[in-house]
Order: structure tokens, then C-alpha cells, then sequence
């Protein structure tokens, strides 16, 4: 890991750019305390960039509960390499819901299995390189989307003690399996009237989850409508578990 930017934020998070290899990312750490702080990595669906206002607001908030918070860019946004294969997924997908079409399973499975595949591996090695860091310690939460990664790290990756995890997008079938491997504490945001997701599916996602503790958070609205309480309850769901 090499740190390629520092500043000061008012509230006195230290913000940090950083690459890890080819892939860029951000980490914002609270003021120095007693106790190494407690990290949550922030799951987006890429674009640091275009992403970066809703990250910082949710990395102050985990600053302020005294946590330190990461992203990362996802494999094909931002400044790195695009997929082709991925591409014309996405194009497919979109053609679909233009049109007012079910979203065939084969289209989401191109478009988010390679995702999963790729930025799961890159998450891990980005907790390999953040946990050793001064001030930084375990546990460990996940909050975010692609839910589909959130689904496959909480399913694989033993460090990550609990996960807030956002139903906005289509989920392959296979993950769903996975889902039921998911046992650590788990808050599920859902957006009831979410343009970008098939809500029964996510509901049956949620019951597959083989979590004994999960809670759906669903609220009217579209996809960017998700209002500031459910934002508030998340928090306070992963304060009690990584505090």
C-alpha cells in the first residue's frame, strides 16, 4: 500500500488517497484515541470519484462514532481498465428494463458474477494492508453495495464481524446459496419502490440469509430516496457490534 495524497478534514478526520497496486482508494480515520479504532469498509457501486461526497458523509458519521472507514474502486470504474464483456452486460440490462422486460438471470450473472469474482479478492488484500496501520484494529463491518459483494465477503472473509448491507441491485442466483452460509449480524436497507432491483427477490435474499440476527430496514421510495433515519439506524446497528 502507498499513500499518494493527506489532509485534514474540520471535523478532524484525517482523509488518506492511497493505490494498493492498480486500485486506488480512500481511508479516513478519526482523531488519535486510547484504542485502535474499529474499521468498516464502504461498499459502493463504483466511481470514487463521482462517489467520493456520499463516502466522506458516511466515513464522518463512522469517524464520529469512532471508527475508521475504507473504499476502495471497484474493478472497472473509475480510472481502471474496462471489461467489454462487462459493457455489453450492462447494456443488456439497461435495454431490458427500458423496455419493461423480466431482466433474464444469464444477464445479471455476466454482468455481476466476474465483478464478484475480481473484487472480493481485492477487498481482502485491502483488510491485509489497513489492519496492521497505527490506529486502526479490529473488528471489522462491511456496509454497502454491490450487495453481491457484500454477500460473498460476509460468506468468506472471517474478519468481518457484522454488515449493513444495501438491496439496490440484481443478484445472480448463485449467490443466493451463498447467502445462506452468511451467519454474523446483518442490517438489510431496502428501498420498497427501488427502480434498480426486484423486490420480491430481495426478499427472498433476505430470508436465505442463515444469519440468527438480521433486520430489514425497508422504506418507501426510489432508489436514491433512502431517508437520513434509515442512514442513522445503520450506525447505531454497527456501533453495537464493532463497538
Amino acid at each position: 500500500m502507498r499513500f499518494t495524497s493527506e489532509r485534514r478534514l474540520d471535523d478532524g478526520v484525517l482523509e488518506r488517497g492511497f493505490t494498493l497496486g492498480e486500485i486506488p482508494g480512500i481511508l479516513w480515520t478519526p482523531s488519535p484515541a486510547s484504542a485502535p479504532a474499529p474499521l468498516i469498509l464502504l461498499g459502493h457501486p463504483g466511481g470514487l470519484h463521482a462517489m467520493y461526497p456520499r463516502l466522506a458523509a458516511r466515513a464522518r458519521r463512522s469517524a464520529a462514532d469512532g471508527f475508521a472507514a475504507a473504499a476502495i474502486e471497484l474493478p472497472g470504474s473509475g480510472d481502471r481498465p474496462r471489461s467489454a464483456a462487462a459493457e455489453r452486460a450492462r447494456a443488456d440490462l439497461q435495454r431490458a428494463l427500458e423496455a419493461g422486460e423480466p431482466v433474464d438471470d444469464e444477464i445479471v450473472d455476466r454482468l455481476v458474477l466476474p465483478l464478484v469474482e475480481k473484487a472480493v479478492p481485492e477487498w481482502r488484500a485491502a483488510l491485509d494492508a489497513l489492519l496492521p496501520l497505527p490506529g486502526i484494529g479490529g473488528p471489522v463491518g462491511y456496509s454497502g453495495g454491490v450487495i453481491s459483494i457484500g454477500i460473498r465477503l460476509a460468506a468468506v472473509e472471517p474478519r468481518i464481524s457484522a454488515a449493513v448491507l444495501f438491496a439496490g441491485s440484481f443478484v445472480p442466483r448463485t449467490l443466493f446459496e451463498e447467502a445462506r452460509r452468511v451467519t454474523i449480524p446483518l442490517h438489510v436497507l431496502l428501498q420498497w419502490d427501488d427502480e434498480w432491483n426486484d423486490r420480491q427477490a430481495a426478499l427472498e435474499l433476505f430470508d436465505a440469509f442463515g444469519s440468527r440476527e438480521k433486520t430489514l430496514h425497508a422504506n418507501m421510495g426510489g432508489h436514491t430516496g433512502v431517508p437520513r433515519f434509515a442512514g442513522e439506524a445503520a450506525a447505531r446497528f454497527l456501533t453495537r457490534h464493532l463497538s
